[in-house]
């Protein structure tokens, strides 16, 4: 287990934030997810604005590509979606509180806060590295399955929290993936969410 600390650290790209037993919104992708060419363009103009300013909208703008379902996108798979959501399921009540969560086309989303000294990089790491090996056998493929980084963002209080919990539940409506969040069958938006089967 990670040894938890209340500090900045980054394995490279993004900084992530270790906020203790603070709510963290995380959002983490496939690895095929974010094609070069795509975020290149997306992102050519940020050099001419504010540099605060263009991390919000490079968030934004990532989202965006995230949502049009670029790569193989094989969290469509009923199947595949399951084990990603059986992955985020099984320790929320010990390791965390798991508020709320989504499993797009090719990302994930979750709302959550690590509770009994359990660092949220560790965490996301236990998911990914679990659900990696369960799609690959599944899928009979070899190879990366998740890209080594993903989004963080500590939550600031209960105004963001709510705003936090509505965009992940509603990110397949805003997708045009459905037109109800409870339609969405992989996300805690849906009534019976814990219990549905692929």
């Amino acid at each position: 287990m990670k040894t938890l600390q209340t500090e900045w650290y980054s394995r490279g790209y993004l900084p992530h934030w270790e906020a203790g037993e603070a709510p963290q919104s995380i959002c983490f992708r496939l690895a095929d997810s974010l094609p070069l060419p795509i975020v290149k363009q997306a992102l050519a103009d940020l050099s001419q604005i504010p540099e605060e300013k263009a991390v919000i909208e490079q968030r934004k703008r990532l989202e965006e590509i995230l949502d049009r379902g670029h790569g193989e996108a094989f969290l469509t798979s009923p199947k595949v979606a399951n084990i990603v959501r059986t992955a985020l399921l099984f320790f929320d009540g010990t390791r965390y509180r798991l508020h709320a969560w989504c499993i797009m086309p090719n990302h994930v989303h979750a709302l959550m806060t690590p509770v009994g000294g359990h660092a949220h990089s560790s965490i996301v790491g236990s998911w990914k590295s679990y659900t990696a090996l369960g799609i690959n056998r599944l899928l009979q493929r070899e190879g990366k399955v998740w890209y080594r980084e993903y989004f963080d963002r500590k939550i600031r209080d209960e105004r963001h929290f709510e705003a936090a919990r509505y965009y992940i539940e509603q990110n397949p409506v805003q997708a045009r993936l459905c037109e109800k969040a409870e339609n969405w069958l992989f996300s805690s938006a849906t009534p019976h969410s814990k219990t549905l089967t692929p």
